[in-house]
């Protein structure tokens, strides 16, 4: 997850979205059309989206996280990895299968 993912799902990204919207109206009005509505519309959306997918993204890590430091042969600093970055992620990912 990254810190964008995490902030979007956050009810102050809801906040956010009302303030941006109803400034957009207050301060240039007749620029709002339909495109302007279909565009509100999909960026409120993927904010509903997101928010509904963090806590099951969140429950998922922490069985993974759970199961990782319960086996003995598990390599326990795996369970930090969702902290890096996605590109490092894809690296380390790279780097095991090379071992295979």
């Amino acid at each position: 997850m990254t810190l964008l993912g995490v902030m979007t799902a956050r009810p102050a990204a809801f906040f956010v979205f009302a303030g941006y919207t109803l400034c957009w109206f207050l301060v240039d009005r007749p620029s709002v059309d339909w495109h302007s509505v279909a565009t509100l519309a999909t960026w409120f959306m993927t904010l509903i989206i997101q928010r509904a997918e963090q806590p099951r993204q969140q429950a998922i890590q922490a069985k993974l996280d759970e199961l990782l430091r319960a086996d003995r042969n598990a390599r326990t600093e795996l369970t930090r990895i969702d902290d890096e970055e996605p590109e490092r992620i894809e690296e380390r990912r790279a780097q095991e299968r090379g071992r295979e």
